[in-house]
């Protein structure tokens, strides 16, 4: 039976396991043309943040 060296304190148990959570940037989808956009930022598509245009994008295509 394996007898651990020294105590591991909770900060580096807790430390060590959340790596295993970690997905990854979550992206959300724009309410106002439906591109995905980063939360909590103006998108970069369209300018718009909360139902208000906060940016004009020029569209050159």
């Amino acid at each position: 039976m394996a007898v651990q060296q020294c105590k591991v304190s909770k900060r580096k148990v807790r430390c060590r396991t959340s790596a295993n959570h970690y997905q990854g940037v979550q992206t959300n989808r724009c309410p106002s043309c439906g591109e995905h956009r980063l939360p909590h930022r103006v998108c970069p598509h369209c300018g718009n943040y909360r139902g208000r245009q906060v940016l004009t994008v020029s569209t050159s295509e």
